[in-house]
């Protein structure tokens, strides 16, 4: 192990290495102090009702808890981040499991955790190949060991949700750990937990401001048409402000590339959401776990990164490649 991926992987004192890091810091945290004034002030005002106030007051209060836990691990290395992004994971697939039933079919369940292990390994390996082969590998391995049980009642059920939980909370959210091999992970990192989590606040900003005509009112009845297109307005315009500087020296960080990765951003990360809460409405619950007030479970903060981050990482990748200047195969020496 060189030194350089000794200071990828441990180098918190390189954490601000990059310009955009510092910046994308201090803006998050800037907006925090600003909404709690905000908040603070319409509350003494009387300007919003007693329902809303608690709902705001929560939901900053654990934003004030969520945001040092996000930026934290990314700030000390690629080994946090890598850990950070697996225990990630693991607590979206408990909430979905328990939501859905699928933590009684122990075989399925050991299967998906397992899936989830061996894709954080070809990521920490930077294995590539193997990282790529990680979910057709784990679908058919979820399938063909399923039929072990010799119980074929309600085998497409748990074989399906099986399925579903390692593509969406092993591949899917996978891809953003798989970002910690680029020696610039931190900045593109952080620039996409940000932009997905303002989509969100755009998204509902909107819809409470403008919103009338609902989106999809069987799905998610607090959605409007508004909210929606005006977080892919927003969030084009953050990435279209931002992405030059996060991205400086990659063809991505030009005017149409940047276009089209805002547009994944916000589409894509509320696409998540809805699928999400599509789950949520056909097993009958509002919030997968009440871990997060004001939020509800790890699932329901986080559920936009399961279509984002692979979608930013192939785009960026094909544009520019992730960690070709790091060492591949770290662990096995392939």
């Amino acid at each position: 192990m060189n030194e350089a991926t000794l200071q990828r992987l441990f180098g918190w004192q390189h954490a601000f290495d990059h310009p955009a890091v510092l910046w994308l810091v201090g803006g998050v945290f800037l907006v925090l102090v600003l909404a709690t004034g905000l908040v603070a002030g319409l509350s003494a005002s009387g300007r919003i009702g007693a329902s809303t106030r608690l709902e705001l007051h929560q939901r900053i209060k654990s934003w004030w808890i969520l945001a040092p836990l996000m930026i934290g691990p990314v700030l000390l290395g690629a080994a946090s981040t890598f850990a950070a992004v697996l225990l990630l994971s693991l607590g979206c697939y408990r909430e979905f499991a328990r939501a859905t039933g699928l933590f009684r079919e122990h075989l399925i369940s050991a299967l998906v955790v397992l899936g989830i292990l061996a894709t954080t390994f070809a990521v920490v390996d930077h294995w590539y190949e193997l990282f790529m082969a990680a979910l057709p590998l784990g679908v058919v391995t979820i399938a063909g060991i399923a039929v072990i049980t010799d119980a074929p009642k309600g085998y497409v059920q748990r074989t399906a949700l099986g399925v579903f939980a390692f593509a969406f909370f092993g591949n899917g959210i996978g891809h953003l750990g798989y970002f910690a091999n680029d020696v610039d992970y931190r900045p593109i990192v952080l620039f996409v937990l940000i932009a997905v989590e303002l989509n969100d606040v755009f998204a509902y900003v909107c819809g409470r401001l403008f919103g009338r005509r609902k989106l999809l009112p069987h799905i998610s009845p607090n959605k409007t048409w508004a909210g929606a297109i005006g977080a892919v307005v927003l969030t084009s315009a953050f990435v279209a402000l931002v992405g030059p500087h996060v991205l400086a020296g990659r063809p991505c960080a030009e005017g149409s590339r940047l276009l089209l990765l805002g547009l994944l951003i916000a589409i894509a990360g509320q696409l998540g959401d809805l699928v999400l809460s599509a789950i949520k409405r056909d097993v009958g619950i509002k919030d997968f776990a009440a871990t997060i007030p004001g939020h509800g479970g790890l699932l329901d903060r986080f559920d936009s990164l399961v279509l984002v981050a692979p979608a930013v990482f192939h785009l960026i990748g094909y544009e520019h490649g992730i960690g070709l200047s790091s060492v591949p195969r770290l662990l096995t020496g392939g």
